[in-house]
């Protein structure tokens, strides 16, 4: 049995880092000079590899007798599940992988992240950098290949990413050029050639007929949340929203009068209008007027929260930890509304560091302000979404290194918010 599983859980690896991208934020050094391939072709294959997987998973699973093994083995079943099913299902009579573009994420997800978040010598980034950037022509061919009618929100997303990518490329171009890198004339000439594709592309995808219809279906639906992990209902999650919203709305009545009061603020004012009025009052103050050092009031809370933390012994933090807060990069910042966190790659040795996105514009100024920013490091950050990620990562489980479970993590920030206020952080606010 220990050797059947030690195999399985080789081979799950070994699918689960077919992909370039996976590798880059997984931390394992194989295909870092590759773009995904986006070709149904090897969709379907991966679909015939993880039936296959998934076969061997359940086999394994009815002889399995330590707890370890069995939720090990729940977790790869799930996994292959989801990845089946969503390779598979179809909606407007297609599947979504035909529906959906995403040369975006294909292209700047990977190269962004060795950019700027990959301990390994600059130069042999940028070695691997550029030969994704060289390969982004053929890439953009074969994605277009595979495309039919596709989604009109999801054509419009793809263009406003794509159209982030070239100042991704000025940066690293800039970086290479102040490194003095041997390469940078074979990187200049990919980004040009990328940059002319890129047009190309952009203009074939403008061209499509394109749907606006995204109704997937009740049975779909259903399967999209099971495979999840989730074991509540459709309905039972809606009457869970239902009652959450009802409460919120009851707890907005009862802050309204006490806010309006304790800042001096006229009582009809309406709830949204009382929220804008706060938002003014509690701006981030910036010295230089530039967005950029809404980014310094981040760490600076970043600071307070670990302080308070580590007076009251409330979490273990390990010491091996790190957390780059950044600007969003513009080919993200269409799916990125206010903030976001890249966890650490789980199977990279070292450091476990993650990066937190935040999306600055005027038009979100009120997303950052002296009032939301504790809220959002205690999610991001430590105790959320970081600590909570980061110490995941460090598990001895391949299996679970590789899991992704967001649904439930929400779970344990959205808690964390309310938990820091009961023991009485950011109180005065």
């Amino acid at each position: 049995m220990n050797t059947m599983m030690t195999e399985f859980e080789t081979d799950f690896h070994a699918h689960f880092t077919r992909d370039p991208n996976a590798c880059v934020a997984l931390g394992v050094q194989a295909r870092l000079d590759q773009l995904p391939d986006p070709g149904l072709g090897t969709s379907e294959a991966l679909v015939v590899e993880a039936r296959a997987l998934l076969e061997r998973g359940v086999e394994l699973a009815q002889n399995a007798t330590d707890f370890d093994t069995k939720l090990d083995l729940d977790l790869a079943q799930l996994m292959l599940q989801h990845e089946i099913h969503e390779r598979t299902y179809t909606f407007n009579g297609r599947t979504m992988l035909q529906q959906m573009p995403t040369a975006g994420n294909d292209i700047g997800n990977g190269i962004f992240l060795m950019f700027i978040n990959d301990p390994r010598p600059a130069e042999e980034r940028l070695g691997d950098i550029t030969a994704r950037i060289g390969a982004i022509p053929d890439y953009l061919d074969a994605l277009l290949g595979r495309l039919e009618k596709p989604l009109a929100r999801w054509v419009s997303m793809d263009l406003q990413k794509t159209v982030g990518l070239r100042q991704l490329f000025t940066n690293i171009h800039t970086w290479a050029t102040e490194l003095g890198w041997d390469g940078v004339s074979r990187l200049a000439a990919a980004c040009s050639a990328a940059d002319q594709a890129l047009t190309r592309y952009e203009e074939r995808l403008r061209a499509l007929e394109t749907t606006n219809q995204l109704h997937v279906g009740d049975e779909v639906a259903r399967d999209i949340v099971r495979l999840r992990g989730i074991d509540l209902s459709l309905e039972e999650l809606h009457g869970i929203a239902r009652a959450f919203l009802r409460k919120n709305a009851e707890t907005l009545d009862g802050l309204h009068g006490k806010l309006c009061e304790r800042h001096g603020i006229a009582s009809k004012i309406s709830v949204e209008k009382l929220q804008k009025e706060l938002n003014k009052r509690f701006r981030v103050e910036l010295p230089n007027d530039e967005l950029e050092d809404v980014l310094e009031r981040y760490q600076e809370e970043r600071r307070r929260i670990l302080g308070f933390i580590a007076e009251r012994d409330l979490f273990p933090v390990f010491e091996d930890q790190d957390m780059v807060i950044l600007r969003t990069p513009g080919f993200l910042t269409p799916s990125i509304p206010a903030g976001a966190m890249v966890s650490p790659p789980p199977f990279r040795e070292g450091t476990r560091k993650s990066l937190v996105y935040l999306t600055l514009s005027d038009e979100l100024r009120d997303e950052h302000t002296n009032l939301s920013i504790p809220g959002m490091m205690i999610h991001e950050g430590i105790p959320g979404h970081h600590l909570q990620l980061a110490t995941a990562s460090l598990h001895s489980s391949t299996i679970r290194r590789h899991v992704e479970a967001m649904d439930q993590a929400e779970g344990w920030t959205t808690m964390l918010e309310d938990y820091m206020l009961d023991v009485g952080y950011m109180g005065e606010l």
